[in-house]
């Protein structure tokens, strides 16, 4: 990750590093990382979810006064150029002043360039995760910040359908690469059909599920079409996990309770997953 961040900062005015909550160990690295790169750094002492620690890095980036925001996961890996490209795209757009966030083309290693999500009509992806994006700060003022209820998991594409609820658009460059693998995907097959589960470990499943369900019952009336091809791609999700992934019964489980609490409203950290 620091690598990458290196390479980075050429491109950019100053940074910020979010922990939730890592080992003494890690800290230690991150704490020599920072000060090496010249990077501000957040110690939350535990893990407060993604959405809050985002939150912290914007509040952090907008006091300092910058005009835009990129937003990186610990995982991710920007190709050379990358901010350059973003940029390229924002002033090439025909309504670059209604633009909320510019994300670029995802590669996962396994599988190469893979889409995240479905299109709209202009071009433009649905929704599409929080690593690698690229947001204007007055964004905030104008829809808010992630949704620290959450805690992890649904936070980028609740936001996106925020954003299209504003009447905002999400733009693409077709030129910035972001290596991006999210969970832990392994190839899985049955009868002769080839998938690739998430992997992702059962207590993600259970913020998954609650989140979805929340996402669901907020946007549905409001953006029908993008709700019901965002509950077709949960359902295939949903699908590849229990056909193809390890600890089923546990990820069964907690996928039951994280659709219960979405259906009665039970937000936050849960423990006991």
């Amino acid at each position: 990750m620091f690598d990458d961040l290196r390479n980075l900062l050429a491109e950019m005015q100053g940074g910020v590093v979010v922990d939730n909550g890592s080992s003494p160990t890690e800290l230690d690295a991150i704490r020599a990382a920072c000060r090496d790169l010249g990077f501000h750094l957040i110690e939350n002492g535990k893990n407060l979810g993604i959405a809050e620690a985002l939150n912290q890095g914007v509040r952090w980036a907008r006091g300092k006064g910058y005009p835009w925001l990129l937003l990186l996961d610990q995982d991710t890996m920007a190709s050379d150029g990358y901010l350059k490209a973003m940029f390229e795209t924002w002033l090439t757009h025909p309504q670059r002043d209604a633009i909320a966030c510019i994300h670029p083309r995802y590669m996962r290693p396994e599988l190469g360039f893979s889409p995240l999500a479905p299109r709209t009509r202009d071009g433009s992806l649905l929704w599409c995760i929080t690593s690698g994006a690229l947001m204007p700060a007055w964004i905030f003022d104008k829809i808010g910040w992630f949704a620290s209820e959450f805690f992890i998991d649904w936070v980028d594409i609740e936001y996106c359908f925020r954003i299209r609820r504003a009447g905002y658009q999400i733009a693409q460059s077709c030129e910035a690469v972001l290596v991006h693998d999210p969970g832990d995907p392994a190839p899985s097959s049955m009868m002769g059909f080839r998938f690739w589960p998430s992997h992702h470990n059962p207590v993600r499943r259970y913020y998954m599920s609650r989140n979805r369900v929340v996402v669901f019952r907020k946007y549905f009336l409001q953006l029908p079409i993008p709700t019901l091809k965002a509950m077709y791609a949960a359902l295939r999700d949903t699908a590849k996990c229990f056909l193809g992934e390890r600890e089923r019964p546990r990820k069964f489980r907690n996928f039951l309770l994280g659709t219960w609490d979405g259906l009665v409203g039970r937000m936050g950290a849960r423990e006991g997953l």
